[in-house]
């Protein structure tokens, strides 16, 4: 395929391609920063090298991604908020050339690793490369994008993301949502995440502009959403939960607003009506890093009837429930262009997750009803087994999403000598609650089998999330409590 910034700058030049906070810049504007970054650049580095990339929801970091596009150079992406062991195990396991690092992030972290770096700011002050030419085409197979994944045991895996990957990922969004030229889309989630940078490549692909969102301000997005033309927000959870929480009363999206496009694990179904009541459209989605983000998500005309299902597989993908037991329940593979290549130097890893006939295997379960929606259960790796019942976290969080005054709560399995494992919850309580572990505990009993309902309530004041706001579950164990 054509370089899909030059082409998209001579299909469009005077488009507004990137809206970060009172400046806009068009498609031409925009290819024109870029390559004057990338012939800079050219000098530290060439085609096939390897760049990790430490940066923030910046305007320096969102030419940066798209100038090593530019160079063919494969873009290793730092979460911003990993130790400094955790760089230093990322940037030496990629064998990057060189570590470009954003001057508006909090990089005390990565200052410590010892490794070639080189801060945004520094880049301009190169001389251009008379001799740097722009990528002519973006091959299907070629690596543009390492993102380490963290599995729940062993070392973070780098998840090695194609071009072709990514064109496929956005070629099956835009047939479920149905996108034409007059949308645009709010960019809230981390650039280094797959759920930011598939929002950069779809801009380019579709030809549509992003609201660049600097940090994460309830009231700043809210506000892009009401008065701006924006049509399409991507939020995990916890990130939608926090935007209705600061909605002003009475207050509605812009007319021209399409939908949430939600990712990142499960949502309670008191969120949907909440975001219903309002007339904010909810699509839930889902995806990982190594399957380029989405694989599978609602449509407009769904989102009501299917209330709990995270939608249909996308154009390119197939879906398959496998091994499955009481209610359907199976491990979840998937089969699509845009699953990835592998994980850098453990491609036998990742081949042990592929089946001899092409699909992935998740390492999530679920089941598919009649009509072929998928209901996301959870992590197999997160499900309780106790008395040989199985328990699935998602599930009772879900039905405890009701109470009154619980804000949050977050369900694992701890050991226990006469039922293998049995069921805790970490909880968050709303200011004023007035909750007790008995209210809890007989709701339970109310609503769920007796082996469901948590056998003890801790209270925290925080829980350990990824970068894009999922909670870690593994580590809740570690987290200072209260027993209620």
């Amino acid at each position: 395929m054509e370089n899909w910034l030059t082409k998209r700058a001579k299909l469009n030049p005077n488009k507004t391609a990137l809206i970060i906070e009172h400046s806009d810049f068009t498609f031409s504007e925009l290819n024109s920063t870029v390559q004057l970054c990338a012939s800079k650049l050219h000098n530290k580095l060439h085609k096939g090298q390897r760049a990790a990339l430490f940066i923030s929801n910046s305007f320096n970091g969102y030419i940066a991604i798209l100038a090593l596009q530019q160079l063919e150079v494969e873009i290793v992406f730092l979460n911003s908020r990993l130790s400094k062991e955790e760089l230093d195990f990322q940037i030496h396991d990629s064998k990057a050339d060189l570590c470009i690092i954003d001057d508006s992030s909090n990089h005390e972290q990565i200052d410590k690793v010892d490794t070639d770096k080189i801060l945004l700011s520094d880049i301009l002050s190169l001389k251009s490369d008379i001799n740097y030419q722009p990528a002519a085409e973006f091959h299907n197979e070629s690596v543009t994008s390492i993102m380490y994944t963290s599995g729940t045991t062993g070392r973070p895996k780098g998840v090695l993301q194609t071009f072709g990957n990514h064109f496929y990922s956005a070629i099956g969004t835009s047939l479920n949502l149905g996108i034409n030229d007059r949308d645009s889309w709010v960019l809230a989630v981390p650039l280094f995440h797959i759920s930011g940078f598939s929002i950069m490549m779809r801009s380019l692909i579709y030809g549509i502009p992003v609201y660049l969102v600097t940090s994460f301000n309830e009231n700043y997005i809210n506000k892009i959403l009401i008065n701006e033309r924006a049509t399409i927000i991507s939020l995990v959870p916890t990130m939608l939960k926090r935007l209705l929480n600061k909605l002003p009363s009475g207050s509605s999206y812009n007319d021209h607003f399409k939908c949430v496009m939600l990712g990142g694990g499960p949502i309670d179904n008191w969120t949907l009506l909440r975001c219903n009541m309002i007339k904010i459209p909810v699509i839930q989605s889902y995806g990982m890093t190594e399957t380029a983000s989405n694989v599978v998500a609602l449509n407009f005309r769904d989102a009501d009837k299917k209330v709990g299902s995270s939608g249909q597989p996308l154009f390119p993908v197939q879906v398959r429930i496998t091994n499955a037991k009481r209610e359907g329940i199976g491990d979840i593979e998937i089969k699509a262009p845009n699953v990835a290549k592998g994980y850098l130097n453990h491609q036998d890893l990742f081949d042990k997750k592929m089946t001899s006939d092409g699909f992935y295997r998740t390492g999530d379960i679920g089941y598919l009803d009649d009509e072929s929606y998928l209901y996301i259960k959870g992590r197999k790796d997160d499900m309780i087994i106790s008395g040989g019942e199985n328990i699935y976290p998602e599930e009772v969080e879900n039905t405890y999403s009701k109470v009154q005054g619980l804000e949050n709560i977050f369900v694992v399995g701890i050991k226990n000598d006469d039922w293998g494992e049995v069921p805790v919850a970490y909880i968050m309580l709303n200011e004023n609650a007035n909750l007790t572990a008995e209210d809890l505990k007989g709701f339970g009993r109310d609503k769920l089998a007796h082996y469901k309902v948590p056998k003890e309530f801790r209270l925290v004041t925080s829980v350990p999330t990824t970068a894009s706001g999922k909670v870690l579950r593994r580590k809740l164990n570690t987290v200072d409590y209260e027993k209620l």
